[in-house]
């Protein structure tokens, strides 16, 4: 097979699936770094928070998912971008980055909360509850983000949800997020019923058991988590809060209630904290592997596309994405993902020290509609 050119220069010669798969660690890393040599300047390789330590260290930048698609965004001097986490984090990046290339090392890498819920699913919702605006996390498609009104980010939910000026909202998609979110608002939630395969398999009882077996954890949960686990925690806050939470509070012991090899790259960070790991990895984001980010940067495939209508329609340029509805509804509704650009500001809760705290299927869409009315307590 011919060598993959980029701008003049061979990349690597492209070897079938079957060759580079044989290929030992230390060969396939120095393809890597050979790929990387090449493309220099012209290469962001994102690395997701919940990434092996292998898949990490090539990675030029780490963060959530919407950190690293705006990071991205600040590195214009890179065409091609290569997203080390799953396809909905990847379609993220191209909406902040039209027009640039973004690879996702395997495009069969999905997410359970992401596949839950359909655009169809949303349009449904909306017959449903007309004139009530629509927020929708960021781990959705871009096709469920564009049938949305705005979108959140699990650090800011409560904040978009509060901003917009209405009794009530559809919430989109996750469920014990909006359990959580309603738990803080007195705005009326219509939540749907998709779940992430990780954070839904953690119980209260695993954090009791946890305690008794680790005397004096600290334990920091994802709000994904159920209620009842949240109530069982110290804190509760987005990744990126709860790495907050670890450099600035330096707890001898800690637990990070989420995707396990997070807690292990922050360990690597913090080598004097105790990290207790209750172990749940993901299945999607294992399926990024060196041996694919190599074939990704030698080929520079697979090219992440969005249907260039959805795109101009729900694009991140700040434009009200239908004034129309705007006017009907009597309130100011951004483009989708205007208000998830705030994610930093706002962890999602305080720690029990401040004497608060709030209270996936593999590949299975849900197409049915599911909505819970949650009201705040």
């Amino acid at each position: 097979m011919a060598a993959h050119r980029c701008g003049g220069e061979d990349v690597s010669a492209v070897l079938k699936i079957d060759q580079f798969d044989l290929l030992d660690d230390a060969a396939c890393d120095a393809r890597i770094a050979a790929a990387k040599a090449i493309l220099g300047k012209r290469l962001a390789i994102l690395g997701h928070h919940y990434q092996r330590d292998e898949v990490i260290a090539f990675a030029e930048v780490t963060g959530d998912s919407f950190k690293l698609a705006r990071d991205a965004a600040a590195r214009p001097d890179a065409p091609y971008i290569v997203f080390c986490g799953v396809h909905f984090m990847a379609e993220t990046a191209k909406l902040l980055n039209p027009g640039r290339t973004v690879l996702i090392p395997d495009p069969e890498a999905g997410c359970s909360l992401a596949e839950s819920i359909t655009a169809e699913d949303v349009r449904r919702l909306r017959a449903r509850h007309p004139g009530v605006p629509v927020v929708t996390y960021v781990n959705t498609s871009a096709a469920v983000k564009a049938e949305s009104d705005v979108c959140c980010t699990s650090a800011n939910a409560q904040k978009v949800v509060e901003s917009l000026g209405v009794p009530e909202v559809i919430f989109l998609p996750d469920q014990y997020l909006a359990q959580n979110v309603a738990a803080q608002t007195r705005v009326r939630i219509i939540s749907w019923q998709g779940r992430c395969e990780v954070h839904e398999n953690f119980t209260a009882s695993d954090i009791a058991q946890l305690r008794e077996s680790h005397d004096g954890v600290t334990v920091l949960a994802h709000p994904e988590c159920s209620p009842e686990v949240i109530a069982a925690s110290d804190y509760s806050g987005s990744t990126a809060a709860m790495i907050e939470y670890v450099e600035k509070k330096r707890p001898a012991r800690v637990m990070m209630v989420t995707e396990c090899s997070m807690a292990g790259n922050v360990a690597a960070q913090y080598p004097s904290i105790d990290f207790v790991q209750p172990c749940r990895f993901c299945p999607h984001m294992n399926r990024i592997t060196l041996p694919k980010i190599r074939h990704a940067l030698e080929t520079l495939t697979h090219e992440v596309r969005i249907d260039p209508r959805r795109q101009s329609h729900r694009g991140v340029d700040g434009r009200v994405a239908d004034p129309g509805r705007e006017r009907r509804r009597g309130t100011h509704v951004s483009h989708p993902l205007d208000h998830a650009a705030t994610a930093g500001e706002a962890s999602q809760a305080p720690d029990r020290g401040q004497g608060q705290i709030p209270p996936q299927r593999v590949r299975e869409p849900r197409s049915e509609e599911h909505t819970s009315e949650l009201q705040s307590r």
